[in-house]
């Protein structure tokens, strides 16, 4: 697995799982261990040392139903509720094409498009970077800073608004990088 999917595996499944779903729990032993950082490929030094703090595992749960789930979640991870968000069935035809499989959960959540991201590279063929790119361009940063900052804005723990501003930065040298390859894909083939 190569620095690009380790991220959106790991940032997808911070905003994708509950923090007490089982799945969860090799990350937090990560983050409670402090590995993290060894295996952070970007400059976030002082936002992994508060992702890694010892955080009460049921006060994060409040949290993240507050913020996504509750009778009156404060900030929705479907991006087919925002603006710029796309229409659910878009992204699910998008994925499905490319061969991923999918939940009931609806297919525009914004952890899930992170998991997605890190499934298509994962799974793409040498040099094959177009699928991943649309996610990008398409599906995600029309409305991934307004999410992320309507969520830092509303988090009540720490963990969740370095979350937030964690995967605010490395979403954003993501998309530069992939822009930086496609640019140099497009200079190969003149």
């Amino acid at each position: 697995m190569n620095e690009f999917s380790l991220l959106c595996r790991i940032l997808g499944t911070l905003v994708y799982r509950h923090p007490n779903d089982p799945a969860v729990e090799p990350l937090w032993e990560l983050l409670a261990q402090g590995k993290l950082n060894q295996h952070w490929p970007l400059e976030q030094d002082e936002l992994l040392a508060q992702l890694q703090r010892a955080y009460d595992r049921d006060s994060l749960g409040t949290d993240y139903e507050a913020l996504f789930y509750g009778e009156s979640p404060a900030v929705t991870p479907f991006g087919h509720q925002w603006p710029q968000g796309p229409a659910e069935a878009e992204v699910k035809n998008f994925l499905t094409t490319r061969g991923m499989p999918l939940s009931e959960t609806p297919a525009d959540h914004f952890g899930l498009l992170l998991l997605a991201a890190s499934w298509l590279e994962d799974h793409a063929a040498d040099d094959e970077n177009q699928a991943i790119i649309t996610l990008f361009e398409t599906f995600l940063l029309p409305w991934c800073g307004a999410f992320l900052g309507k969520m830092e804005a509303h988090a009540q723990t720490g963990f969740y608004r370095a979350l937030a501003m964690t995967t605010r930065g490395a979403v954003q040298a993501m998309a530069e990088e992939l822009l930086e390859a496609e640019g140099l894909d497009d200079d190969e083939g003149q």
